[in-house]
């Protein structure tokens, strides 16, 4: 099939100069969302793309399968603030989940925020929820088209309605309320400029962190926190369980902080100017997260001696570092992921095991193990307990398992997790699938895991198409998730889905981040091939039936491996990817990359970007035999993504276009989709989802030809 792409202007005077080497970027204009130029291109691209997608063959049966699987009940785990439990739902197509309440576990709830009622198309989310220790308040974030910038609104319980005030200019804050009930602490970017609706450019500098009164208007806040010295800190803070301590922490990327404390609880009226921090951390070097605390002693979990994480006791009247006192010590293997409070005397701890959930209840006092709950392969999220409560809550997902959400109590002298919610799905059979886990040799020898779903049935002929996703980032784990797009695609394609749990994520802890980042990036790049080649060589496909998929950092990987290995792979959905790794760092929070990518500015850094960088290693690629072509592309993203910007994926399509739009043996399409009133992914309405995946199983259907059964 012939395209007919659109020709993108070239603009070759502007050269940037990276320490004497000079590289051109023809496309800066593109970067601009705002000039008519750039949105005619994205016009002209959509114009292009959106018929290709539509006209597959089996795009409507595709649309209704997904729209039977994914009509289905679906919750999260409740959560008691004072008398009252909460919980999210959504009753199956809902664009947006709906926030519940329930006077007890067995009574009737009741609707208690609806964001759906605040929008036609479901573009505003609820994004994140606070209650206020009495639980007599809630705090609330609202984000608009999918953007990062959130506005906070507080709500009555008792009464159903909102306090008049509304709180703008936030954008990755924490929120955390006095104890007295009578404010909150958050971030705010007070500085910001121009446009903050998620379609702005511009780098997201000086967050300074507020006391705010409630029923106050947002200009009364008090500025509690700030480091005018460094415009790219950013700032989180917690109230201590006791409630009379600030513990503040700042990060300049996207790992290692720096740890404060003040004293609050003796301010009746809350603070009136800036706090008088203490500094515990003075070198951003590891990770910390408050836990809890009893009186001075503050429990944190950190990597600071430890890649595999530990539990460690701080006491604030003496927080030198020589008189920390480890309270759960490192696991050899295990990775110590989450660690909270519950029922006054209890830590709830969760481990990643071999890429899988353990979950265990330790002792606060000693940190000794009480019990380890009783789990499948899988994997424990939405932990949801309280200090005050003896409740534990915890949801439980697998590939083929839609959520099952447990209860434990406790206070009792066994404890067992019991079911509370079962989600099940219609008209599909889990019986008929199997997940395996195994660990191929990467280029270099080191063994990495990776997850193969698949019918039990399957001829390892290499025959079957085959989706493989992957990350390899910013220490996020790929853990055993549910998705009913994957359903669809193992079921009516006969498809394998994978997941590839490659370095650079944080599946074994911070050693194996540090493996695949920095100089080390193309550890994961090599590890997603050779996982490639093993699912080739075991049968389980072959390259013309293979899509590796990737979001966001997992986008650049897939582009990356593309350029590097156009022969590898038989289609390539790069969605929301962070594509040109010589100017992320120049728009919004893309600054705080630099802790995974290294900075282009710094000349050690700059040649490894350079070889990297997708954007910059589109080539033809070589005759050898025969001429080859590069892989069927689909670059997706969001007008209103202010995290990765479109720019990544626009420069990027106009360049693949432009060296292979001559190129002979290139007949596979090289197309993106503009979605508008879209962001990164949060927040993102379940129409715009569910489009989403129609779009990427049209576009895998229609390219690889595969003939699908319905």
């Amino acid at each position: 099939m012939a395209f007919n792409y659109p020709v993108a202007r070239r603009d070759e005077s502007v050269v940037d100069d990276f320490h004497g080497t000079k590289v051109t970027d023809p496309y800066r204009w593109l970067e601009d969302p705002d000039s008519p130029e750039c949105k005619e291109f994205v016009e002209k691209q959509n114009a292009i793309t959106l018929p290709y997608l539509k006209n597959f063959n089996y795009r409507e049966e595709i649309k209704s399968r997904l729209t039977q699987l994914i009509n289905f009940p679906r919750y999260s785990c409740p959560s008691r603030h004072g008398d009252r439990y909460y919980f999210y739902k959504n009753s199956g197509l809902q664009n947006q989940y709906v926030l519940y309440v329930q006077d007890d576990l067995n009574g009737e709830a009741s609707v208690f925020f609806d964001p759906n009622e605040l929008s036609e198309d479901g573009r505003v989310a609820l994004t994140r929820t606070n209650f206020s220790e009495d639980g007599k308040t809630m705090s609330y974030s609202l984000s608009k088209s999918g953007s990062d910038w959130t506005t906070i609104h507080f709500r009555d319980i008792e009464k159903g309605c909102d306090y008049p005030e509304v709180l703008e200019k936030v954008k990755s804050s924490l929120l955390t309320w006095s104890h007295d009930n009578k404010g909150i602490f958050y971030a705010m970017y007070p500085e910001q400029q121009g446009k903050a609706d998620g379609s702005e450019t511009d780098s997201t500098l000086n967050q300074k962190l507020y006391y705010h009164r409630l029923n106050t208007p947002q200009s009364e806040d008090v500025l509690v926190a700030e480091f005018p010295d460094e415009p790219h800190f950013r700032i989180g803070a917690y109230v201590s369980h006791c409630g009379n301590y600030l513990i503040a922490m700042s990060a300049k990327e996207c790992k290692d902080k720096m740890v404060f404390f003040a004293e609050i609880g003796s301010l009746p009226d809350g603070p009136q100017g800036l706090l008088p921090l203490t500094q515990i951390v003075h070198k951003l070097d590891s990770d910390y997260e408050y836990v809890t605390n009893v009186g001075s002693k503050c429990i944190f979990k950190t990597n600071k001696d430890a890649p595999n994480y530990r539990l460690v006791t701080i006491d604030l009247e003496n927080p030198s570092m020589d008189q920390w006192r480890t309270l759960v010590a490192e696991h050899p293997k295990d990775v110590l992921d989450l660690a909270v409070l519950s029922n006054k005397d209890k830590l709830v701890v969760h481990y990643i095991h071999d890429v899988t959930s353990l979950l265990q209840i330790r002792d606060l006092a000693t940190g000794n193990l009480i019990t380890q709950l009783p789990l499948d392969l899988g994997m424990v999220s939405n932990v949801s307990a309280n200090r005050k409560y003896p409740e534990l809550f915890f949801r439980f997902f697998s590939f083929l398992t839609p959520g099952l959400i447990y209860t434990c109590d406790l206070s009792k002298p066994i404890i067992e997790p019991v079911p509370y919610r079962k989600v099940e799905l219609k008209d599909f059979d889990a019986s008929f699938y199997m997940t395996e886990q195994v660990f191929f040799s990467s280029k270099d020898g080191t063994k990495v895991p990776m997850f193969i779903v698949r019918k039990k049935d399957l001829k390892k002929d290499g025959s079957s198409p085959c989706l493989m996703y992957g990350y390899g980032g910013f220490n996020a784990s790929l853990q055993p998730d549910f998705s009913v797009m994957r359903l669809v695609f193992m079921q009516h394609f006969d498809g394998v889905f994978v997941y590839a749990n490659i370095r650079g994520g944080g599946e074994y802890g911070e050693s194996w981040h540090n493996a695949g980042r920095l100089l080390n990036k193309q550890n994961g790049l090599d590890d997603f091939q050779a996982a490639a080649e093993y699912l080739i060589s075991e049968g389980y496909t072959s390259s013309p039936r293979l899509t590796i998929l990737g979001d966001s950092n997992g986008g650049l990987l897939v582009a990356a491996c593309m350029n590097q290995r156009p022969e590898l792979f038989g289609a390539v959905i790069s969605n929301v990817g962070v594509l040109d790794l010589l100017r992320f760092h120049k728009c919004t929070i893309g600054h705080t990359w630099v802790s995974d990518y290294g900075s282009p500015d710094d000349p050690d850094h700059f040649p490894n970007l350079l070889a990297i960088s997708p954007l910059h290693n589109v080539k033809v690629p070589p005759k050898e035999d025969v001429p080859r072509q590069y892989p069927a592309t689909l670059l997706l993203t969001g007008d209103h993504d202010d995290r990765v910007l479109p720019l990544h994926s626009l420069k990027f399509i106009a360049q693949l276009q432009h060296t292979l739009r001559n190129h002979p043996a290139q007949t596979n399409p090289l197309l993106i989709k503009v979605e508008t009133k879209a962001g990164h992914g949060g927040g993102k309405p379940i129409a715009k989802r569910f489009a989403e995946y129609t779009d990427i199983l049209s576009f895998i259907g229609r390219s690889l030809n595969i003939q699908c059964v319905f």
